[in-house]
């Protein structure tokens, strides 16, 4: 633990929503908040004077400082670190995560259209960065206090995801809420009997067999951590989809990333492209092996 979370500025207001949720997970942590703003100056002008040093820094101080102000209002306590970067905000943003625990960026938009306010760069940053990426959209003036709701997180029981269900599992611990535990399965083939339809039997057998094997996966996290209520739901649909239901109300969505995988370059797959694109809440994109 480095006891430290950066936030990327860029400023919008799904920036400061995102440097406000970043701040009340810090104090939940007592961690520092780092606010980050990188740029790259703009080379001479080849006809007019070049800019002057005041005149180069004045929006990036003013983006810095509106979400300090934003973040001292509400949350007067807390350590705050400002770093300005002259430099790409991909590479800046990329070498701050691996000094901090999360990193955490604004999201704008929903539907295919889709995308973070700091552009592709945060589509890019969650396939480079081995700390969770917290991805969130401008929130109401008055957003849902913490503990009035759950946290969702998506289990596969195809992969290794120990790093997800352990950052799940603190998650729900520290903002003492529930954890819903979902797993979304395509019916198995042998529940359609010969006209298309589906067996009941067969497929509450399917059903069935899913729901042991997420037992038998939370089973350990659910020792560790006795203070969480656990909602295990298994949908027999599409992950994506299934992921995405009663998401309303969540604080958070949790869903994992193989980080270590066999694809160059590395890609996100299509229920972390889902989460992203249609939760209405913040989501957690959790690297793993």
């Amino acid at each position: 633990m480095k006891d430290l979370i950066t936030v990327g500025l860029d400023g919008t207001l799904q920036s400061l929503s995102a440097a406000l949720w970043a701040a009340r997970e810090a104090e939940l942590r007592k961690a520092r908040l780092r606010l980050l703003h990188a740029w790259i100056l703009l080379g001479r002008e080849p006809t007019g004077a070049p800019p002057t040093e005041a005149e180069e820094d004045h929006w990036p101080h003013r983006i810095t400082e509106e979400a300090q102000a934003a973040v001292a209002s509400s949350h007067p306590d807390l350590p705050v670190d400002v770093s300005l970067v002259r430099g790409d905000p991909l590479d800046a943003l990329a070498k701050a995560a691996e000094q901090s625990d999360l990193l955490v960026l604004g999201s704008r938009g929903l539907g295919a259209a889709a995308r973070f306010t700091l552009g592709e760069i945060g589509l890019e940053l969650v396939t480079r960065t081995a700390v969770p990426t917290i991805l969130v959209r401008a929130q109401p003036d008055t957003p849902p206090s913490i503990g009035s709701g759950n946290v969702t997180v998506g289990v596969s029981l195809h992969a290794a995801c120990d790093g997800l269900l352990a950052f799940a599992f603190e998650t729900a611990s520290r903002r003492a809420v529930a954890l819903r535990a979902v797993h979304g399965r395509h019916l198995s083939a042998y529940a359609y009997n010969r006209g298309g339809g589906v067996d009941r039997t067969a497929a509450e057998e399917s059903a069935q067999i899913a729901r042991d094997e997420l037992a038998a996966a939370l089973r350990p996290w659910r020792a560790k951590f006795p203070d969480v209520h656990v909602d295990e739901q298994v949908i027999l649909e599409s992950p994506a989809p299934a992921l995405l239901h009663g998401t309303a109300n969540a604080e958070l969505l949790m869903v994992g990333r193989r980080h270590r995988g066999r694809l160059s370059p590395p890609r996100i797959g299509h229920v972390v492209q889902a989460a992203v694109h249609h939760a209405p809440c913040p989501v957690a994109i959790v690297p793993h092996d």
